[in-house]
């Protein structure tokens, strides 16, 4: 019987390779040869999924994204509405070494789409998605009458949006610094800051 092969799993195993060069050699070192030879593989048979290293490019710094967005997909939100936005805002920021991991790599690509077109669409969309995001959740507290009187949700949108990426950024640069600890006390702060106080009791 002739061997089946998945051609996405194998393209996923191709880009995580490209991310494991990317974050041990820099973006510069990332050829296709390296490249190729981290996932075990020829150059030939690489090229077989990918005919150009943008292409590449491209699908594993679209991967980065899309393992973020099964994170959050996978989450079962419950109780408190206030606690499920900081579970999602979490699920954004390096709380542990695999989101940080992808940290790295996501802002080596993001750098990388100042000088190439094709990579810059791309992060532009993702950034695009990120900020829908921040709406949706200042847009639900407001919703949910969880939000103090009238707030500017589309100024907090830009505000939560500008706090959750400069987490980022620093929680992926300077770990030892800007701890998960440090990183979820602040996340937490701010949502306190824009909601009501909550109800100790029921008859609070």
């Amino acid at each position: 019987m002739p061997k089946i092969v998945d051609h996405e799993k194998q393209k996923q195993r191709v880009a995580e390779a490209a991310w494991r060069v990317i974050r041990e050699e820099g973006m510069e070192q990332a050829t296709v040869r390296k490249i190729a030879e981290e996932a075990g593989m020829s150059v030939g048979s690489l090229r077989y999924y990918f005919s150009s290293q943008s292409e590449l490019f491209a699908f594993s710094m679209n991967l980065v994204s899309e393992r973020v967005k099964e994170r959050i997909r996978s989450i079962s939100f419950s109780g408190p509405s206030r606690e499920s936005m900081k579970l999602l805002l979490k699920e954004l920021l390096p709380m542990d070494e695999e989101k940080r991991f992808e940290g790295e790599v996501w802002f080596a690509f993001t750098a990388k789409a100042l000088s190439d077109k094709s990579l810059l669409s791309l992060s532009q969309q993702v950034y695009r998605e990120l900020r829908s995001v921040m709406a949706l959740i200042i847009n639900s507290l407001v919703d949910q009458g969880l939000a103090l009187p009238d707030l500017n949700a589309e100024l907090e949108t830009e505000r939560l949006y500008a706090l959750i990426d400069g987490l980022a950024i620093h929680g992926t640069l300077e770990p030892g610094q800007v701890t998960p600890d440090l990183m979820e006390n602040i996340v937490t702060a701010h949502l306190k800051s824009i909601c009501k106080a909550e109800r100790t009791s029921e008859n609070g």
